[in-house]
C-alpha cells in the first residue's frame, strides 16, 4: 500500500517584527498545515537597524547566529530543513546566511518578487517600515532580467496603528494608499504584517495583489523539492 501522507518538514521562521508572526502562522495554517513551522523572534533587530540607518557586519553576524541556531535545531519532524526570514529590510544579511548554510534559506520577498515579475507589467510595492523600501526596490530590480517599472510607497502611521492593536486603521491606511497608486498591474505587499490588508486593498483597487507569506510558502515547497528556490 502506497503512503500518500504529505511530508511534514521542519521549517524555521525568523522574525524581526512581532507583527510578522501571526501572518506567517496564518499563512501556514491555510496553505501548508502539514509543515512543522516554528518561530524565532528578535525584535531588537528592527529597532537597531532603524537607529543605525544601515546594515553593518555586527548585524550580519547576528543573522548568521540566528540562522545557524535554527539549522541546528531538531524536533519531532527531524532537523530543520529550511529557513524563512520574514524581515524584509535585511536582504544582504540574509544572503550571508544563504551562503553559510547547506539548507534552503529564503528572503521574505524573493518568492513574491519572482511571481510579480512573471506576471509582467508595472509593479507597485507597499511597505509600512520605511527602511525596507530601498533594499526591497534594489532586490526587485536585481532579480529582474529586464528593465522593470516599480513604484514604491511607504504608508506612514500604518505600522504604528498595528503595533497599538488597531488593525482596522492599519488596513484602512494601506488600502487608501494603494488606491492612490496609478498605472499599476501587480501590487506587492512587501512585509508579512501587510498580508492582513489584502482584502481591503483588493476591494479598494481591484488590483492583482501578491502577499509575501503566501508566495513564500509556495517558494519553500519548490525549494524543498528542487534544493533551491524557484
Amino acid at each position: 500500500m502506497t503512503d500518500t501522507t504529505e511530508p511534514t518538514p521542519r521549517i524555521a521562521l525568523i522574525h524581526a517584527l512581532e507583527e510578522s508572526v501571526l501572518p506567517a502562522r496564518a499563512a501556514f495554517a491555510a496553505h501548508w498545515p502539514q509543515a512543522n513551522a516554528f518561530d524565532l523572534l528578535d525584535t531588537s533587530l528592527a529597532i537597531d537597524l532603524a537607529a543605525r540607518g544601515s546594515l553593518d557586519q555586527a548585524m550580519t553576524e547576528r543573522f548568521l547566529t540566528l540562522g545557524r541556531y535554527a539549522a541546528a535545531t531538531e524536533g519531532t519532524a527531524g532537523p530543520a530543513q529550511a529557513i524563512l526570514f520574514t524581515c524584509s529590510a535585511f536582504g544582504p544579511a540574509i544572503d550571508a546566511v544563504k551562503r553559510a548554510l547547506p539548507i534552503p534559506v529564503l528572503r521574505p520577498n524573493e518568492s513574491a518578487f519572482a511571481e510579480a515579475l512573471a506576471f509582467g507589467g508595472r509593479i507597485g510595492l507597499i511597505v509600512t517600515f520605511a527602511p525596507s523600501l530601498p533594499s526591497l526596490t534594489q532586490e526587485l530590480n536585481e532579480m529582474a532580467s529586464r528593465p522593470v517599472d516599480v513604484t514604491g510607497i511607504v504608508v506612514e502611521g500604518a505600522l504604528a496603528a498595528l503595533k497599538a492593536g488597531d488593525g482596522a486603521i492599519h488596513d484602512r491606511l494601506v488600502a487608501e494608499a494603494a488606491a492612490r497608486l496609478t498605472g499599476i498591474d501587480t501590487l506587492i505587499l512587501g512585509q508579512f504584517s501587510l498580508a492582513r490588508a489584502k482584502p481591503a486593498i483588493e476591494a479598494a483597487t481591484g488590483l492583482r495583489v501578491v502577499t509575501t507569506p503566501e508566495a513564500a510558502i509556495r517558494g519553500l515547497k519548490r525549494a524543498l523539492q528542487t534544493g533551491k528556490p524557484a
